[in-house]
C-alpha cells in the first residue's frame, strides 16, 4: 500500500500525442491509455466548482487513500475531547502491519503520540500507524465522518492490516511474485471495491474541498489536517504534474497490485486551488510502471490547466510558475 516514487527513464513521455485543442475529457483519456492504464478522474475549482470528470462516479478501491478519512475522523474526535492528539500510544515489535515505510520497517519499540502517528501515516503512508490510529478511533466513526459530510460512496469496511493480509491469503503460496500471474490478481479480492475500504473519485474531491473550506473541522483543525497532506514526499504521482516553485500541492497516494492512486490539492499563487481525485488501474501487473505514476500528474494537470482556462476566462489569471528543484 505504500509505493516508493519510481524514476521516469530518459526519454519517458509525461503527455498525450493529442492537439490542445481537443476537449479535456479525450486528452484525458489518451493519456490514461498511452501509459497503459484505465483511470478515473474528477477534478473541481474549489471556490466557483466549476468541473471536469472522466468516470467520477466509478466505486474504486482507495486503498492507502483511505488514510485521509481515518485523518478527518481523528481530528473530528480531537475537536470534541474524545481524545487528545497529544496522548501517547505504545507500538512493540510484534504485530505490526506490514509495509516498507515508517513504524512499519521498524524494528525496536516505540512511544508517539497520535499527532506523530498521523504524520507518519500520511507523510510516508506508515500502515502500523494508520492502524494505531484507527485502534483509537474505529471503522465505525470512520464511516460515521463520512457519512455526515455527504460521502453517500465511501464506506471503510476494513483495517489496513485485514487489507494486506487478504492480498496475501488470495496470492496463495506463490508469495509476491505470484502477483505477476494474471490468474492471481482476477481473484484478488482486495481489487474489488464492493469487498474492501471504497470510495468514488467525486467522493474524494468533495471531501477536499471540505477540508479546504475549513467545513470538515474546525479551522484549526482543518488547517492541521491540510499542513500534513502538504508534508507528504511522494513527488512521481500527482506532484508530478506541477513542477512550479510557486504551485503547492497537498496529497495522499494508494497503491495495491496494478492500482495506483492519489487524491489532493493543488493551489496557484493567484489564490486558485483545485481539488483532483485519480484512480487508476493498470494492464500490466508489473509494480514498477513510471509512466503509469507519472500519467495521475498529467492526468490532473489537463484537468486543472482547463479549469483554470474557465476561470481566466471569468476573469482569474492562469498563469505558471517557474521551475521547481522537486
Amino acid at each position: 500500500m505504500t509505493e516508493p516514487p519510481a524514476r521516469l527513464p530518459a526519454g519517458t513521455r509525461t503527455h498525450p500525442r493529442t492537439h490542445p485543442r481537443t476537449h479535456p475529457r479525450d486528452r484525458i483519456r489518451a493519456a490514461f491509455a498511452e501509459a497503459g492504464v484505465t483511470g478515473w478522474l474528477h477534478a473541481v475549482d474549489i471556490d466557483s466548482g466549476a468541473q471536469i470528470d472522466l468516470d467520477a462516479d466509478r466505486s474504486v478501491v482507495t486503498a492507502s487513500v483511505h488514510k485521509l478519512c481515518l485523518l478527518v475522523a481523528l481530528h473530528q474526535h480531537a475537536e470534541t475531547g474524545r481524545l487528545e492528539l497529544t496522548d501517547q500510544t505504545e507500538c512493540p515489535p510484534e504485530g505490526r502491519t506490514a509495509g516498507p515505510t515508517g513504524l512499519s520497517a521498524m524494528l525496536d519499540p516505540a512511544r508517539v503520540s497520535l499527532r506523530d502517528a498521523a504524520y507518519l501515516m500520511m507523510a510516508v503512508s506508515d500502515n502500523t500507524a494508520a492502524d494505531l490510529l484507527l485502534a483509537r478511533v474505529g471503522l465505525d466513526a470512520v464511516n460515521d465522518t463520512t457519512e455526515r459530510l455527504g460521502l453517500t460512496r465511501t464506506h471503510a469496511v476494513q483495517t489496513f492490516r485485514e487489507f494486506l493480509v487478504m492480498i496475501r491469503e488470495d496470492a496463495g503460496h506463490g508469495g509476491p511474485q505470484a502477483l505477476a500471474d494474471p490468474q492471481v490478481l482476477a481473484r484478488l479480492r482486495a481489487l474489488d471495491p464492493a469487498r474492501t475500504n471504497r470510495s468514488t473519485p467525486r467522493d474524494m474531491t468533495r471531501l477536499l474541498g471540505a477540508i479546504w473550506r475549513d467545513e470538515a473541522c474546525t479551522p484549526e483543525h482543518g488547517a492541521a489536517v491540510r499542513r500534513l497532506l502538504g508534508l507528504q514526499v511522494w513527488p512521481h504521482r500527482l506532484a508530478s504534474g506541477f513542477p512550479f516553485d510557486d504551485v503547492h500541492v497537498a496529497g495522499k497516494t494508494g497503491s495495491a497490485p496494478t492500482l495506483r492512486n492519489e487524491v489532493g490539492v493543488v493551489e496557484y499563487p493567484d489564490h486558485g486551488r483545485y481539488a483532483v481525485a485519480v484512480f487508476t488501474r493498470a494492464a500490466s501487473p508489473a509494480a514498477t510502471l513510471p509512466a503509469a505514476d507519472a500519467v495521475i500528474g498529467t492526468a490532473a494537470r489537463i484537468a486543472v490547466d482547463a479549469l483554470r482556462g474557465s476561470r481566466a476566462g471569468q476573469g482569474g489569471r492562469s498563469g505558471r510558475g517557474g521551475p521547481s528543484a522537486r
